[in-house]
């Protein structure tokens, strides 16, 4: 077994991650849509703030999804339709007798709507990050594609759209078209369209019409100008996942439709498994039977809700046991920069704490001024209750008194709840949470949780207690874990600053006043010692910038600071709160875009930790910053069940490539782990170069809640955006053949992307919440980790052999060496898939595994196949002989991975394995029969001229003769 990098005594030096609100769980979107009675409830659909106010958006959104209903009924069979939806109108359009909202807010939405356009215009598409079978994040439309009737043409109607993004959404399954493969060399050596079912049927066209396919293709690519379109009138009813454009296909790909050789997606990511097999295996179907004897379901009922003013309430412990560990101080410390640096400007925020009976300490003050955010800080508690237990449910209570004062109800307001978390009576007010509309934002400070308080964040769906150790190191600030519950419409579940992103909050929520944290650091300094670091703040980044500096004792340490140009700061430019034990610096105007320098030094006479936060907001409202979001599959896990960390690394809607991130991951009690993300298409990452960084992290040392940080760096490079947008894209169909005419549609609109030099690199650290892990044993155990699963398998035939490649796992999933593979293939797709054991086995004696992440190639001569094959098709009558391989690593116990994706190839390829066009082979019969007739006449001529010879010397022997 390979233990994890282990982070060691830096462990006991770094900050200790806080949870974000909206956590793992809200990142499985499906969270919030439940299936009851054959029926989808709680379906959110969030229109972004920077959309201009349209009711017909409104209205087409209704339409959408009713129609999309009816035709999603039909395609599962009669098992589901869309029941219950509501629309989140965004608080910068005028009131119109619309709904307060509760809990609903634009992170949690399914279906985002937004003025932001990718690559490829107006592409509806789904963001999947999770492989086949899993829910992605959510689906994206533009306001355009709901508003203009001219896309229809090319995608087809909206409703038709949406059931073909539902089911990359909901049920996991990809793309059966492949716009950089359009077509392929199928198992008879012939060129056919990737498309699914085959029964689809068009023609090539060229610049001038109809053509033969010899003259559209030129070494496996279409010629400029050409391309295949297919006929409008279809009898194929499949699939919806390739152009549910066509008005015949109302079917998704089954079993005996789906076209297992094309290479699209749907093939690669579900090893040729057809859509519907991996929908019928989802937990919906599980509930979901055909409702025989109706017709068509219930038209879908809708609800439009809008957020208010953001109303906030901090409730805060002052219980005896905030007395340990300096757990007020660090209170005080994040509360004060939260409520002078974070919290947004118009927001109605007030306080109330507890300890065994409830207090309000503030009532509502919206921020307008300075002096309102310094006036909030004069009545943050000082002071703990001595003896006093935790009453969680009383300061709940003063909290709800608070918030209600404003509008009478408790309606989309947020309660940030900081306690020791050792209440064991929450669940006595769990239904008046329930009831009350307010989102409950759960910080634990201390070693434990208790099981309560988690089950307090699950009733308002924001997963969000953290354990935060302070006894150890400073607490990873407070304010982090905050910040977005101020903004409780704005988007935290995709953290994007730039207001025409993948995801936004109200018109506040953008560049003026969303916090960027380029730098958390801190560590435990010795007497007269420093702590002396470097941060990079990008041209992309640069107002409001401010240098955070905390410590722990009553001496103030010596702070500098220098800018990029040399420019020297002192501990005097330091607004300082002894009491707080707080410094801050605040640059006026854009920071300087560059390498900024601090160095602080520890004047105190014995150990204490001391921390830098570095914060910024966007320099400019036109150009994305680089934004980074951390979060992990799910919030629990039983050992030795791995856990999934992922983090976007994203400009706008963008990926970023080529970024180092790196996880730190701390428990309760033991040091920290460290671990890099990668972006390789390999292990936990599903797909290559889509700016989602993953691992696999299994380093279980106790019981309990593990926290998690990401920290994100890039060197300065021209190389790094990515060009498209990840994600599963709607087709958009450029014309038709109809009654044998040409029918073009218009051409969709493309928005050019060209590389973005990053001068100064970049760093961003994220906060991805916390994870509860149990059954972790108490002593040492025997390897448990197998190496992971396959998931890059290729196949290629080259002559008499097939060459296979894949990305190597590990000893312990994706870490280490594995040992051993095992390689199996079969001519039957079915029996690879179903009974992998018994497939033929291949030699792989010679092959050794290399370190994970490492690129492998393997050859082999799949003679055992052929040799079993009854006949050798000849050319005339060549049949489909395939191969289908699959593989598994095993390590030095004899543990073995999952069964990889299953690769294929063709087995009887002639030796030019470029099919012949037609108009070729007729040409060279031709010339071959020209030449051959050609050499017959001058076979025959000689031959004449020959005899003639012979009979004129013969004649002339005659005369000779009789002469004599």
């Amino acid at each position: 077994m390979t233990p994890m990098d282990n982070a060691g005594p830096v462990c006991g030096l770094k900050f200790v991650t806080l949870l974000i609100a909206l956590s793992p769980q809200v990142l499985l979107l499906g969270a919030g849509v439940q299936l009851q009675n054959n029926g989808y409830d709680g379906l959110l659909v969030a229109i972004n703030p920077q959309v201009l106010e349209n009711q017909n958006l409104i209205s087409n959104i209704k339409e959408m999804i009713t129609e999309a209903s009816f035709y999603l009924f039909n395609a599962t069979k009669k098992r589901v339709f869309f029941r219950n939806i509501k629309i989140l109108i965004p608080a910068t359009w005028k009131a119109n007798n619309y709904t307060k909202v509760k809990q609903e807010s634009y992170e949690k939405a399914n279906v985002i709507v937004t003025d932001w356009y990718g690559a490829h215009g107006d592409d509806p598409y789904t963001l999947q990050y999770r492989g086949c079978g899993k829910e992605g994040k959510y689906i994206h439309f533009t306001s355009n594609f709901l508003l203009s009737d001219n896309l229809i043409a090319g995608y087809g109607s909206r409703g038709r759209v949406f059931v073909h993004e539902w089911a990359h959404l909901r049920w996991g399954v990809f793309d059966e078209y492949n716009s950089d493969r359009p077509f392929y060399i199928d198992g008879q050596n012939q060129i056919k369209v990737t498309r699914c079912s085959s029964d689809i049927t068009g023609i090539f066209v060229c610049e001038k019409g109809p053509c033969p396919q010899e003259n559209c293709i030129i070494s496996k690519l279409f010629k400029e100008g050409c391309m295949f379109l297919y006929n409008s009138t279809q009898n194929a009813t499949a699939s919806i996942m390739f152009m549910q454009s066509l008005s015949s296909v109302v079917d998704f790909c089954n079993a005996s439709t789906h076209n297992q050789e094309a290479p699209n997606l749907q093939n690669q990511m579900c090893s040729l498994r057809s859509a519907w097999d991996v929908i019928t295996e989802s937990a919906d179907f599980s509930y979901a039977f055909p409702m025989n004897g109706t017709e068509l379901p219930p038209p879908p009922t809708f609800s439009l809700v809008q957020a208010g003013d953001k109303v906030v309430c901090l409730v805060l412990d002052v219980s005896s046991k905030m007395a340990e560990a300096d757990s007020l101080l660090r209170l005080q410390q994040a509360a004060e920069f939260y409520l002078m640096q974070i919290v947004a400007i118009h927001t109605f925020v007030g306080i109330a704490s507890f300890s065994s009976k409830g207090e309000i300490r503030a009532q509502l003050r919206q921020i307008n001024t300075n002096d309102d955010r310094k006036l909030l800080v004069s009545q943050l508690p000082t002071t703990v209750s001595a003896g006093a237990e935790a009453s969680v449910c009383l300061g709940l209570k003063k909290g709800f008194e608070v918030v209600e004062k404003l509008n009478g109800k408790a309606y989309g307001s947020v309660m940030i709840l900081v306690t020791s978390g050792d209440d064991k009576h929450i669940s006595n007010c769990f239904l008046t949470v329930l009831s009350s509309g307010s989102t409950v934002h759960s910080i634990a400070l201390g070693s434990s949780v208790a099981p309560d308080l988690e089950e307090l964040a699950h009733l308002t769906v924001t997963t969000d207690v953290v354990s935060v150790r302070v006894g150890k190191a400073l607490i990873y600030p407070l304010w982090r874990k905050l910040l977005p519950s101020v903004y409780q419409s704005c988007e935290k579940v995709r953290n994007v600053i730039y207001i025409p992103a993948a995801a936004q909050g109200p018109a506040e929520c953008g560049t003026s006043i969303h916090n960027r944290l380029l730098e958390s650091m801190g560590e435990n300094v010795q007497p007269h010692h420093q702590l002396k670091s470097t941060v990079t703040v990008d041209s992309c980044v640069g107002n409001d910038t401010v240098f955070l500096v905390t410590w722990q004792t009553s001496s103030l340490p010596e702070i500098t600071l220098f800018d990029p140009d040399g420019r020297k700061y002192h501990t005097h430019n330091f607004i300082t709160n002894l009491a707080l034990r707080t410094a801050g610096l605040w640059i006026p105007g854009t920071a300087k875009p560059g390498l900024w320098t601090y160095i602080v030094n520890n004047t105190h006479h014995s150990l204490q930790a001391l921390k830098v936060t570095v914060t910024s907001r966007a320099s400019s409202s036109a150009v994305p910053p680089v934004t980074v979001e951390a979060f992990v599959e799910r919030d629990s896990t039983h050992f030795p069940h791995p856990v999934m960390i992922y983090a976007s690394v994203r400009k706008g809607f963008y990926p970023i490539r080529n970024a180092t991130v790196t996880a730190t991951v701390e428990p309760e009690t033991g040091d920290a782990v460290t671990l890099r993300l990668l972006d390789d298409g390999a292990g936990a990452d599903v797909i290559k170069n889509d700016g989602i960084y993953s691992r696999y992290f299994f380093s279980f040392a106790v019981n309990g809640r593990y926290s998690l940080k990401v920290h994100v760096s890039r060197s300065p490079s021209i190389s790094t955006q990515g060009l498209s947008i990840p994600g599963s894209h709607a087709m958009y169909v450029p014309g038709y053949i109809t009654n044998g005419n040409i029918q073009m549609n218009t051409p969709r609109k493309s928005v050019g992307r060209s590389e973005q030099e990053l001068k100064w690199g970049f760093s961003r650290i994220s906060s991805g919440g916390s994870f509860s892990v149990m059954g972790v044993p108490p002593s040492s155990h025997p390897d448990v980790f197998p190496p992971c699963k396959i998931i890059d398998l290729e196949a290629v035939k080259v002559e008499e052999e097939v060459t296979l490649s894949w990305t190597a796992p590990g000893e312990d999933f994706d870490r280490g060496q594995a040992t051993s593979y095992e390689i199996r293939m079969s001519k039957s797709l079915q029996n690879i898939q179903d009974d992998f054991n018994n497939a033929i086995l291949v030699n792989t004696s010679k092959l050794s595994p290399q370190q994970a992440g490492t690129r492998e190639i393997f050859t082999f001569s799949p003679k055992l196949l052929t040799n079993g094959l009854e006949h050798q098709p000849n050319e005339e009558t060549q049949e489909s002989h395939r191969i289908y391989v699959a593989i598994r690593a095993v390590d030095r116990n004899s543990l073995k991975s999952a069964v990889s994706n299953i690769a294929q190839a063709s087995l009887f390829i002639p030796p030019n394995s470029a099919p012949i066009p037609a108009r070729d082979c007729l040409i060279l019969k031709g010339v071959l029969t020209a030449v051959g007739l050609i050499g017959l006449i001058c076979l025959i001529i000689v031959a004449t001229h020959y005899t003639l010879n012979r009979k004129k010397t013969a004649g002339k022997k005659e005369n000779g003769a009789k002469l004599l």
